[in-house]
């Protein structure tokens, strides 16, 4: 269940001023200890507002590279035609000094170029014999 900040803080002071021990008091109120000295902290911390609920959304994905960064792939990728994904990435790598796997090069720019897809895949025949 989640409790709005004036409970938290209501709580907070309910506890503070018991005349009973803490473990006890949380008990009646059914609260685990836990959550209430992660409020606690919080409060000590940031005051009344570190009791407000918290976006726990990321602000970003972790391994995505950059708009600025993928626009710029995409441009040396339409100044690059003759390049394969691979090459491109090595010469991004290379000349940007910024790291880029095959597929990071791949999935950005393959709806480019007059709508077609810039590369084809490209199947080497092996000769085993």
């Amino acid at each position: 269940m989640r409790y709005p900040a004036s409970e938290k803080l209501e709580i907070i002071r309910l506890v503070e001023h018991s005349h009973q021990g803490v473990r006890w008091t949380l008990g009646k109120l059914g609260i685990p200890k836990t959550t209430f000295y992660r409020w606690y902290d919080r409060y000590l911390a940031f005051g009344e507002t570190g009791l407000e609920d918290r976006n726990s959304n990321p602000g970003r994905v972790w391994n995505r590279i950059p708009d600025a960064v993928r626009q710029k792939i995409i441009d040396l990728a339409l100044e690059e035609t003759q390049l394969s994904p691979r090459e491109l990435a090595v010469r991004f790598t290379d000349t940007r000094g910024y790291f880029v796997s095959e597929a990071s090069v791949y999935r950005p720019c393959r709806p480019w170029r007059n709508g077609k897809r810039i590369w084809k895949k490209k199947f080497h025949r092996i000769n085993l014999t």
